[in-house]
C-alpha cells in the first residue's frame, strides 16, 4: 500500500503532456511529411494546452456547481482504561491524514503530560475534559476534524463537550472491565484493587457508559481495522 508523492504526480502528468505533444508531431510529420511542420505544431500544441488547462483550472474555481465543503466533526472516544480506545482512535486518526483530512489527535495521556498537575477526582477530571472539549469544539470552527480520546468516565462532562461542538459523535469503546483487567499489561487494575492507586475508573470511582451513543464498539468481537472501518464509515457524509 502506497501513496503518491507530489514529485510523482508531477512526473506523471509532464510525462503524459510530452507523450501527446510526441503523438500530434509523428501525426503532423505523417500526413505532412515536414518535420519543420510537425515540431512547429508539437510546440505550439504543448504550451498552447498547459494554458488552456491552467484557464480550465481557474474557471472551474470560481464554478460552486458540484462542489462540497468537507463537515469537520469531532470524534469522542470513552471508555474504559485498556478498552482499545486509543488504539483504534490512533488507527482513525491515521486513516483520515491518509486521505489528506484536516485532523487533530487528542489524547489523554499526551496532554496530562503537558499539564501533569491534572488531578483524578471528579471535580479535576471534569474541568480537565471540559477544557479539551473547548479546544477541540475551537478546533472543529476552524475546519478540523478532531480525533479524542479519553476516559471521560462522567455523562454531565461529556454532554457538555456535546454542546460545544456543532457535529459530535461520540464513541463508546464499551470493552466489559473483566476483559480490560485481562488486558492490563501494566498491572494498573491490579494495583487500584490493591489500594495503591486510588480515584481509578471502573475500580474505587465509576464509569457512566454513554446511554446513546454514536457507535458502540466492542473490542472483544472486533478488529482494530474493523473497529476503524465502522468510524470511518459513520464519518463518510463529512468529507
Amino acid at each position: 500500500m502506497y501513496r503518491e508523492s507530489n514529485g510523482r504526480s508531477v512526473a506523471k502528468a509532464l510525462s503524459w503532456r510530452l507523450l501527446g505533444t510526441l503523438a500530434t508531431s509523428v501525426l503532423v510529420w505523417v500526413f505532412t511529411g515536414r518535420v519543420g511542420i510537425a515540431l512547429t505544431v508539437g510546440a505550439l500544441e504543448f504550451f498552447a494546452k498547459i494554458a488552456l488547462f491552467w484557464l480550465h483550472e481557474r474557471i472551474w474555481d470560481r464554478v460552486k456547481l458540484g462542489r462540497r465543503e468537507s463537515r469537520p466533526a469531532v470524534v469522542w472516544f470513552t471508555g474504559l482504561s485498556g478498552s482499545g480506545k486509543t488504539t483504534i482512535s490512533r488507527w482513525v486518526y491515521d486513516e483520515l491524514k491518509r486521505r489528506d483530512v484536516r485532523v487533530e489527535y487528542l489524547d489523554g495521556d499526551s496532554i496530562r503530560d503537558l499539564f501533569p498537575n491534572t488531578g483524578f477526582s471528579k471535580e479535576e477530571r471534569d474541568q480537565h475534559v471540559r477544557r479539551v472539549g473547548y479546544l477541540a469544539s475551537k478546533l472543529e470552527q476552524n475546519g478540523v476534524f478532531v480525533i479524542a480520546s479519553f476516559i471521560s468516565p462522567y455523562a454531565d462532562s461529556r454532554q457538555f463537550v456535546r454542546g460545544l461542538c456543532k457535529s459530535f459523535i461520540e464513541v463508546h469503546v464499551s470493552t466489559p472491565l473483566q476483559e480490560c483487567e485481562r488486558r492490563d499489561v501494566k498491572g494498573l487494575y491490579r494495583k487500584a484493587r490493591l489500594g495503591e492507586i486510588s480515584n481509578f475508573t471502573g475500580i474505587s470511582d465509576p464509569y457512566e457508559a454513554p446511554e446513546c451513543p454514536e457507535l458502540r464498539l466492542d473490542t472483544r468481537f472486533l478488529t482494530v481495522d474493523e473497529a476503524g472501518g465502522k468510524v470511518i464509515e459513520r464519518l463518510r457524509s463529512y468529507f
